[in-house]
């Protein structure tokens, strides 16, 4: 049996609680909640600190990694070798690199989008004059525009689409979410690195949703390998704009996406996963029936079952 700590934000610890509310157990002293799924036994404690333990833990890690918090006094954090050799040096912001981020993870409806772009030093500094910066604080319709002002620069970028049914049926294959997005980011930046030949560059930025060693696993488990100079960073959006290019590609189209996906429901779907959303998963079951959720959602999120209340 396998246990992994992560010490996670009070926000993030009560969204897992409410998460995994059907698989509570007693809860030990000094904790919040205790869970058990069939791949690994959670226990949040008051710390911030969360045990994952079992069979499989990085497969219910992986859902909250993005939120993990990283303490400056702690020591085993900075004396990490993975975490030193996989963060990149500052200058790579600034020379040409590679990017990649994604959009429509936690997005109860749509797809999952990931893009690759790849920037030149001239190119960084139009795309800020441009405005191009992480696409969590622009709005849609910014989104939209700035991602065809990329287009009409001709930064060279690859975009992949995971969509809903494929999405389904990976997951009922036994993929979990973190091992999709790997896949996705892994061929996205394939296609970018051919479609860009010999051009150089200092290195790949990805922004970091679970851990550099999880990651190579999971490209490995499908004969992947990790491209030479490969980094990982959170919130890597907010320093290269690279990966604040590809962030802004794969929203944009994320966006488009979920607007085909309303037109066909004849009906907004909402962004998120919300209680409007567990409404409208509930008047889609009931005018439409619970089969054409395949095709337009994350069937296996909690909203499925959230929803029922509605019915």
């Amino acid at each position: 049996m396998s246990q992994n700590v992560y010490v996670l934000s009070v926000e993030t610890i009560e969204k897992m609680k409410q998460y995994y509310h059907k698989s509570l157990t007693s809860t030990p002293q000094g904790a919040i909640f205790r869970a058990k799924t069939k791949d690994a036994v959670i226990t949040a404690y008051r710390s911030g600190k969360v045990l994952f333990q079992g069979n499989n833990p990085q497969i219910e890690y992986e859902k909250w990694a993005d939120n993990q918090v990283i303490q400056p006094n702690d020591s085993k954090a900075k004396k990490s070798p993975k975490t030193s050799f996989y963060t990149p040096p500052e200058s790579l912001f600034s020379s040409s690199h590679i990017g990649s981020d994604e959009a429509g993870t936690g997005d109860y409806f749509g797809p999952i989008t990931v893009a690759s772009a790849y920037v030149t030093p001239s190119q960084i500094r139009l795309l800020k004059e441009l405005g191009v910066k992480d696409s969590k604080n622009l709005t849609d319709d910014t989104i939209l525009k700035l991602a065809k002002e990329i287009v009409n620069l001709r930064i060279p970028y690859s975009l992949l689409i995971l969509h809903n049914p494929k999405y389904n049926t990976l997951q009922k294959r036994g993929w979990s979410q973190g091992k999709m997005k790997a896949m996705l980011h892994h061929h996205a930046i394939q296609k970018l690195l051919k479609k860009i030949g010999n051009a150089e560059y200092d290195g790949i930025l990805i922004d970091q949703f679970c851990e550099p060693g999880i990651y190579k696993r999971h490209i490995a488990s499908e004969q992947g390998v990790l491209p030479n100079n490969t980094y990982f960073m959170t919130k890597a959006e907010s320093y290269s704009i690279a990966v604040a290019t590809g962030s802004i590609i794969a929203r944009a189209s994320f966006v488009e996406e979920m607007d085909k996906l309303s037109e066909d429901m004849g009906f907004e779907l909402k962004k998120g996963a919300s209680k409007i959303v567990d409404q409208t998963i509930a008047r889609i079951i009931l005018e439409k029936g619970e089969g054409k959720l395949n095709s337009c959602a994350k069937v296996h999120f909690a909203n499925t079952q959230k929803a029922r209340q509605y019915l």
